[in-house]
């Protein structure tokens, strides 16, 4: 899956010449998709590898890229035991590579390719591509093309061109159809993008709970963060980042009680409004998040089988990232299958006293 900001241009890595930019950020993002595309190797071990290869990454002034472990090899490097470079791709990962390729470059026309036409390319029936996508991806195809889309919305509003035409050049096809997304993939009008966030009204405040300080902000439509730290001013100073162009007003808000209570480690004792954007799949993730019963974990895998899709674990790890409404959307909750903690975007001390005050 792709991280937030990482893009890599796929055709650039159909040929053996690959572009050393696309391939550092192929592998820095662990990214699935370039596997068989190429190998990198490190001079330092002098040991090649697949860009999706789970050990810790190396400095990049000690990498080196081949075109295929043949080549690798030929350089007097050795294949890793851990990724196993060498060895054929599995049939379904294969597949759904091919099949990320061939949305990608739909999407980069701007047109769409129907479940049927993605079936046809790859030789399979529509509902098999879709199967063997979903557990492999972690997504739909329809999903995976949705997130191409918006992705592209944003950059081309963030380059300044007009609604319309970003629409047109996004694939959305019309105007109904992308304000019907709106709110899913943007979480605001089209036009408020455009504006950096500008006609956007964002009340919020600083409370104290028993794990720290909490930051609480809502749009009119509901809360759209809550944050965890020690010094109100860094929290403040994160706050106005990144919404630099909406209009922060300090106040009250009706439901701090709540939230800081279940920061403080209580059981919820009301529903909460919200305003979040986010992909399909990952609201998936957040809602199997708050399903998981106070005072108990799931493992990152858990969660993927939990919705289905058991190949998906660091798909459900980016969504845990992702998430900025902490104790709201309890990823707290979510563990690695090594033992431990794990990380948290608030700190692993504060998770763990998020876990053991619900226990």
């Amino acid at each position: 899956m792709l991280r937030a900001g990482y893009h890599v241009d796929m055709d650039s890595m159909q040929t053996d010449v690959v572009r050393e930019q696309d391939a550092w950020a192929a592998v820095e993002a662990r990214d699935e998709r370039a596997d068989g595309r190429f190998v990198f190797a490190v001079t330092t071990t002098r040991i090649f590898c697949r860009p999706s290869c789970p050990a810790r990454r190396p400095r990049r002034e000690n990498v080196k890229f081949f075109p295929d472990a043949e080549s690798a090899e030929a350089a007097g490097f050795r294949a890793c035991r851990r990724c196993r470079p060498k060895a054929e791709l599995a049939p379904k990962l294969q597949m759904a590579r091919r099949a990320c390729v061939l949305i990608e470059r739909a999407a980069a026309r701007g047109e769409r390719l129907s479940l049927e036409e993605l079936g046809d390319a790859l030789g399979v029936t529509p509902w098999h591509a879709q199967r063997v996508f979903k557990e492999a991806i972690g997504v739909s195809p329809a999903e995976y093309a949705r997130g191409l889309r918006a992705e592209a919305l944003r950059s081309r509003l963030g380059e300044g061109a007009d609604v319309a035409r970003a629409t047109y050049e996004a694939g959305f096809g019309s105007a109904s159809r992308l304000y019907e997304a709106a709110n899913a993939e943007l979480g605001m009008t089209p036009a408020a993008w455009r504006r950096g966030g500008r006609g956007e009204t964002v009340t919020w405040t600083i409370a104290r709970a028993a794990i720290g300080r909490v930051l609480i902000a809502a749009t009119a439509r509901g809360v759209c963060a809550v944050r965890l730290g020690d010094d109100d001013r860094a929290l403040e100073a994160e706050l106005r980042n990144e919404l630099p162009h909406a209009t922060l007003v300090r106040g009250e808000l009706p439901f701090v009680d709540e939230i800081v209570r279940r920061a403080s480690g209580a059981a919820p004792s009301d529903a909460l409004p919200v305003d979040i954007r986010a992909t399909g799949f990952t609201r998936a993730v957040w809602r199997a998040l708050c399903a998981i019963p106070r005072g108990e974990t799931r493992t990152y895998g858990e969660v993927a089988s939990a919705l289905g899709r058991p190949a998906a674990a660091r798909a459900v790890a980016q969504a845990c990232a992702s998430n900025n409404l902490a104790v709201i959307i309890p990823c707290h909750r979510v563990v690695p299958a090594s033992g431990g903690t794990g990380g948290y975007r608030w700190g692993e001390s504060r998770k763990r006293a998020l876990l053991d005050r619900e226990r």
